[in-house]
C-alpha cells in the first residue's frame, strides 16, 4: 500500500457517520466555490467544475446540495475569496507529506496544521522542501468488477494514458491536459469510473516496515486529512497489507 490514494479508499472502506460526512460536504463545497470563482457556473465550459462535481456524486452528496453551492459561488464578492496553496512537512519514517490547503484564513489555518505536525510525531517545513519529490498527474479510478486489466490497459493506454497499477480497482495515470480524454474514452467503453481527479503522485516511495511507524504515520494522516482546511493529503509511503492488517 502507497501513497494517498489507496488510503483513502481504506478509510471510505469503513464508512462515514453524519459528522464525517458533512465535513466531506463543506470541503466539497469550498473546492465549487474555487472552481465556480474560476471558470465559472456551467459544467460544460469549466472542467474543474466537472470533475468536481463528479467527485460529489461519488460522495453521495445530493443534487441539490451540489446546485446550491454553485448558485452560492456565482453569487459571492470578494470577501467571500478562498486561498489555495500547499503545506509541506514530514511525517513518521522521514515521509513527505503534502497538504492541499483551501482556507480563507491563512493565519487561522498556519497554526492549526502547525501544531498538527508536532502533536503526530511530524515536521511543518519550509515551501518547496518536498513538493519536489511529487508529480501533477491526473488519475482515474476504474472498477475492476467484470473488467479484464489487459484490456483495460489497451484502451486507457490508446486514449492516452501513462501508466496503470491494479489492486482491489484500477489506477490509470495520465497528463493532467489528457485526464477528460481519457477519462471518456473509458466510459464510452463501458468501464466503471469511479473517480477522476488531478493528483500530486508521489515520484517514489519510503518503505514503512514496521507497525509503530506506521501507526504515527497514518495518525498524522487522518489528523491532517480532518481538519477542514485541508482539501488532500499525499504522502511518499509505502506500507504492506501486512502492516496495514495490524494497524
Amino acid at each position: 500500500m502507497s501513497g494517498h490514494s489507496k488510503w483513502a479508499n481504506i478509510k471510505r472502506k469503513k464508512g462515514a457517520n453524519d459528522a464525517e460526512r458533512g465535513k466531506i460536504f463543506t470541503k466539497i463545497g469550498r473546492e465549487i466555490q474555487v472552481a465556480v470563482r474560476q471558470g465559472g457556473p456551467d459544467p460544460a465550459n469549466n472542467f474543474r467544475l466537472k470533475l468536481i462535481i463528479q467527485k460529489a456524486k461519488s460522495n453521495n452528496m445530493p443534487a441539490d446540495n451540489i446546485n446550491r453551492c454553485i448558485q452560492k459561488a456565482a453569487g459571492m464578492g470578494e470577501s467571500d475569496a478562498i486561498e489555495e496553496f500547499f503545506y509541506e512537512g514530514y511525517g513518521a519514517g522521514g515521509v513527505a507529506v503534502l497538504c492541499d490547503m483551501m482556507t480563507d484564513n491563512r493565519n487561522r489555518t498556519a497554526s492549526e496544521i502547525r501544531y498538527i505536525f508536532s502533536r503526530n510525531n511530524g515536521n511543518l517545513g519550509e515551501t518547496g522542501c518536498v513538493s519536489y519529490l511529487f508529480e501533477r498527474k491526473g488519475e482515474i479510478t476504474v472498477s475492476m468488477e467484470g473488467a479484464d486489466e489487459d484490456e483495460l490497459m489497451m484502451t486507457a493506454l490508446d486514449a492516452g494514458a501513462e501508466d496503470m497499477t491494479v489492486d482491489e480497482a484500477a489506477s490509470i495515470i495520465c497528463a493532467p491536459g489528457d485526464l477528460e480524454a481519457v477519462r471518456a474514452a473509458l466510459l464510452d467503453a463501458g468501464y466503471d469510473v469511479t473517480a477522476a481527479e488531478v493528483n500530486m503522485i508521489p515520484l517514489n516511495t519510503i518503505e514503512i516496515t514496521d507497525v509503530e511507524t506506521a501507526a504515527k504515520l497514518m495518525k498524522l494522516i487522518e489528523a491532517l486529512e480532518d481538519n477542514d482546511d485541508v482539501r488532500e493529503v499525499y504522502a511518499n509511503y509505502a506500507i504492506s497489507d501486512e502492516i496495514m492488517e495490524q494497524l
